[in-house]
């Protein structure tokens, strides 16, 4: 991104536009409008002690922040798109479990995929607890990086036919990847003043969509033709692209590790933060009762996610179920990529403007019309059509959760509230394929085909997101974004 280049005097891009243009203004102003923007006493996001009257470098060392924090998602979106929704599934079945029913090799990685996201559920609120009382967010966001990254380079190496260590390795790479969206969702306070999240929110998961996208379409190319990039076959491409994920993750994730501020609180001990942090978990439930606005969005949020997720997961195997080809559902998964980059910056804008709840609810509304239009799908040119809509709204209605729940929670608290954040996203997908093959196996009793019953199944999802709106209803955005404030220490600078 050009921004984070941007030389002090006028600013250009989109950037420039969100977060002020230079003008001449003396000591005072300055700090009143600083002040004005987050609230704070001595800091705004993305600022270290500005006492000078230099707004030019106010500016760019926010925008700087800014950009550093959202390629990050740039950075690990290529291990969801590649890994996860992409090669592992595939290769899991036709290389690490070769000659094994394939039944068999669907519950191992349905397993592996429960186990890894159990161990975040539980795991997450606590350790951003304990990440918020030793202002330790960076540091266990590098702890999980590094975890997902060396797991997944490790892939690489892992012979035909030993899905043991492929399995060991994909769980322990997700947990790396998933414990480190925690700490990184918790930093969007510190980068982002509070009227911005929505617009910032977006620009991650935007870059996260364009970056995921290019690497993954890049190695795609690689094993449709292996012999052009020097390698044997398809299964030595597939297994280079572990390693082109694993690079890809560490090498971006540095301008965040760099340029981006945490939030200073005081600093303790490693075993008194763990104390303070179990202590602080447990108080968090005991004023639950107090924060209803909070657990209720949660609760729908964990709803409508469900649904999404469930979307994500099981439209390649919907798609083969229909009899499309897997290159035909690899080219939806790049479209989806490519068609979210823009759309997700878009539903930040529309979310600036008419309020993150709004565009959530026409995002969900979106949501209804796939799961119930996806029952009728007949060719893989209609498939395309929902890839493109679904691209339209993923990243907007991820984007904006996200900033919602930023708005809405104590500052100061910020990874131990987006633990539960997690642990809600992580605990999704647990009821839509549940609902998806139940329906489908009475569909099935009932004496229908195996498509009808695909079909029908595959529609049941419009449920969650039904159920999911109507809770939303009953979640006001004003009033928890006020409260909020009041949660909010002054703080007293920065630390990296």
């Amino acid at each position: 991104m050009g921004a984070a280049g941007c030389p002090k005097g006028e600013g250009h891009g989109w950037l420039e536009s969100q977060f002020g243009r230079t003008a001449e203004l003396d000591d005072r102003q300055v700090a009143r409008r600083v002040k004005a923007m987050d609230g704070l006493n001595h800091n705004s996001a993305g600022i270290i002690h500005v006492h000078s009257g230099d707004e030019n470098t106010m500016i760019h060392t926010r925008k700087t922040g800014i950009v550093s924090w959202a390629l990050y998602d740039w950075a690990n979106s290529a291990f969801a798109t590649t890994i996860m929704a992409g090669f592992f599934p595939i290769f899991f079945k036709q290389f690490w479990s070769c000659g094994v029913d394939p039944t068999l090799s669907t519950a191992r990685l349905g397993m592996a995929n429960s186990l890894a996201g159990i161990v975040i559920a539980l795991s997450a609120p606590i350790l951003g607890a304990i990440a918020d009382r030793g202002s330790a967010k960076k540091r266990f966001l590098v702890f999980f990086a590094c975890m997902g990254i060396v797991m997944t380079c490790s892939l690489f190496m892992v012979s035909q036919g030993n899905w043991v260590l492929a399995v060991a390795l994909y769980v322990f790479a997700v947990i790396g990847f998933s414990g480190g969206n925690v700490f990184y969702d918790a930093l969007l306070p510190a980068v982002s003043p509070r009227e911005k999240m929505d617009v910032v929110s977006a620009l991650g998961f935007s870059l996260g969509y364009l970056g995921g996208g290019v690497l993954f379409a890049v190695n795609v190319w690689m094993t449709l033709r292996p012999h052009i990039f020097g390698f044997t076959d398809a299964s030595a491409a597939v297994r280079f692209s572990f390693l082109t994920v694993g690079l890809w993750w560490g090498i971006f994730s540095i301008p965040l590790l760099v340029f981006v501020k945490e939030l200073k609180g005081k600093t303790l001990p490693a075993n008194a933060a763990i104390a303070r942090g179990f202590a602080q978990i447990i108080q968090t439930f005991r004023q639950a009762r107090h924060q209803k606005t909070i657990l209720l969005f949660l609760l729908a949020y964990w709803l409508y996610i469900d649904g999404v997720d469930t979307i994500i997961r099981m439209a390649v195997d919907y798609g083969l179920s229909l009899g499309f080809q897997s290159t035909d559902l690899i080219l939806a998964l790049l479209i989806t990529q490519f068609v979210g980059f823009p759309c997700a910056i878009a539903f930040g804008f529309i979310g600036e403007k008419i309020g993150a709840r709004r565009a959530i609810f026409i995002a969900i509304g979106v949501y209804i019309f796939i799961s119930i239009w996806g029952a009728f799908v007949r060719d893989k040119q209609e498939f395309y059509v929902l890839a493109i809509m679904i691209g339209f709204v993923q990243g907007g209605i991820q984007a904006l959760s996200r900033s919602f729940y930023a708005g809405i929670i104590p500052r100061d608290k910020a990874a131990e509230y987006f633990g539960f954040y997690n642990m809600m996203g992580k605990l999704a997908v647990i009821i839509g394929p549940v609902l998806i093959g139940t329906v489908g196996l009475l569909i099935r009793s009932l004496g229908f085909s195996s498509s009808v019953a695909s079909r029908i199944g595959i529609s049941s999802i419009s449920l969650l997101f039904i159920a999911g709106g109507v809770l939303l209803f009953f979640v006001h955005e004003e009033k928890p974004r006020q409260n909020s404030l009041s949660f909010s220490d002054n703080k007293r600078g920065y630390q990296a």
